[in-house]
């Protein structure tokens, strides 16, 4: 398939199921049901489909949940606009990091109305248990229309408009919870007008095209607005609406978006959670901090004809949502300085692995701090030689046993930025207060040591480009995987 970006959900749908990877699910309970099948289908299925719910229980035909658009290569590479065609899951990797490694910036354009405004409720007819909004895990304290979303605010200083993911509970009809992580700069935009003693103003959209979510739930710079970096991964300007009541974008072809307010935690707070978060824990929120969390007023509801509600609820880290584990950091790397980075990536949760071509004494090491100086809620920076797949873990494993000593080795460095997901954060009493969220990190130089670089062992394990040949060749008598 070529190159080719969606303007929304649905488009993307269309083209997944041209592609046969679409399995349509009728009936199933909002309650629980879809998160176990989700979570089974993430874990089990070795290259799971786009799962399109309708006929939830309970609810009208056309009231829909779409997951895992992006767990599968091929889907992913699709929803990023790749060529996947003939594309081996490596070759897709490269091109997606990248792609957004260099993203150009183009800032939205206004447009008078959309397919987002379809519907409306306001005042007393709001009701956003009409939606499908799931309950995922077992012991959630409720249903979560906020995981695939975006929230929009405005800094009241600066003016900028920022983009950003955030958990999203279902409180009361016209009420949601608001979980951010301390430090994200939604939440230092709200504590800006929460410092005013004002309710900070609000847009959040639930079904939106894959690109503004990825832009969305991925690291900018402060200043720098999610919707430009949406607009240049597209290659177009994202269409948005300017919101009757806030003036805040909202994007012209979400399925659904909300108006609305948040008031300060001192005027207005609720119990938030329990919610099974990324780590695979139930963390953040109350039981993370001790603390009520902020809430969002609900000033009116827009959707279209037909709604899909993203559910892109965390799971944990042996399922795997994204098919594409793609890494940014080799940019981010190079643009400090550090040369000869052959590639970075995460092969499981809490772990960054830098593959490097060694030219100096004291190479690895910069690499591992530079690496540790944008960490967030991190646990292992792995440095390794360049023959070492850092997707691989039964590469990394190999290099961090045969090629690290502990003694020398291992580096720890503590007051690192943390969350309270974190479960060793949540988990523990001295950390409840705010800004004591910090966390360790293990700096692990895996690699050949420099100055014994020509005294160590050669490697016995057949090259890469001779396995790929016989693998090939014999692919059709023993059943090695494509």
């Amino acid at each position: 398939m070529a190159e080719k970006t969606f303007d929304d959900l649905r488009a993307f749908i269309d083209a997944a199921r041209e592609l046969g990877k679409v399995c349509a699910i009728e009936g199933a309970d909002w309650n629980e049901e879809i998160g176990a099948l989700v979570e089974a289908a993430a874990e089990l299925i070795p290259d799971p489909p786009l799962i399109l719910f309708d006929k939830i229980k309970g609810y009208p035909p056309g009231f829909r949940v779409v997951s895992l658009p992006m767990a599968s290569p091929k889907l992913a590479g699709l929803a990023l606009g790749l060529d996947i065609d003939g594309k081996s899951t490596a070759e897709l990797r490269e091109l997606a990091q990248k792609k957004m490694s260099n993203i150009p910036r183009i800032p939205p354009v206004e447009v008078p109305s959309g397919p987002v405004m379809e519907n409306v409720m306001k005042g007393s007819d709001i009701d956003l248990f009409r939606f499908p909004v799931p309950r995922f895990h077992a012991a959630d304290g409720g249903r979560y229309l906020g995981t695939g979303d975006c929230l929009v605010n405005r800094d009241p200083e600066s003016g900028y408009i920022n983009v950003g993911t955030f958990r999203m509970q279902l409180h009361e009809k016209n009420l949601l919870g608001l979980w951010i992580s301390p430090g994200k700069q939604g939440r230092q935009i709200c504590q800006r007008y929460w410092d005013r003693g004002e309710a900070c103003p609000i847009v959040a959209t639930y079904g939106q095209d894959l690109l503004l979510f990825m832009a969305s739930s991925s690291f900018s710079r402060w200043g720098e607005c999610e919707l430009d970096k949406a607009g240049g991964l597209r290659g177009r300007p994202v269409e948005v609406i300017k919101g009757p009541l806030t003036g805040l974008p909202i994007p012209a072809r979400a399925e659904i978006a909300i108006e609305g307010e948040v008031p300060p935690p001192s005027v207005e707070a609720r119990d938030e959670g329990p919610f099974g978060e990324w780590p695979g824990y139930y963390s953040g929120g109350t039981i993370g901090t001790g603390e009520k969390q902020p809430v969002i007023h609900v000033k009116a509801v827009y959707y279209r004809n037909n709604p899909i509600i993203h559910d892109s609820a965390p799971l944990w880290p042996g399922a795997i949502k994204y098919g594409l584990n793609y890494h940014t950091g080799k940019d981010r790397l190079e643009k400090a300085g550090i040369q000869d980075i052959v590639s970075v990536g995460s092969p499981m949760q809490y772990m960054q692995v830098i593959s490097i071509r060694q030219r100096y004494a004291g190479h690895a090491k910069q690499a591992a701090l530079a690496a540790a100086s944008g960490t967030y809620n991190g646990r292992w920076i792995v440095v390794v030689d360049e023959d070492i797949d850092p997707y691989n873990l039964k590469e990394v494993l190999w290099a961090m046993t045969t090629r690290c000593d502990p003694a020398r080795d291992i580096e720890i460095i503590d007051g690192c930025w943390s969350t309270p997901l974190d479960p060793l954060v949540s988990s523990d009493p001295s950390k409840r207060e705010p800004n004591t969220q910090t966390n360790s990190l293990a700096l692990y130089y895996a690699t050949r040591p420099f100055n014994l670089k020509d005294k160590f062992p050669k490697v016995s394990r057949s090259p890469a480009d001779l396995r790929d040949k016989v693998v090939k060749k014999y692919r059709g008598i023993l059943n090695f995987p494509l």
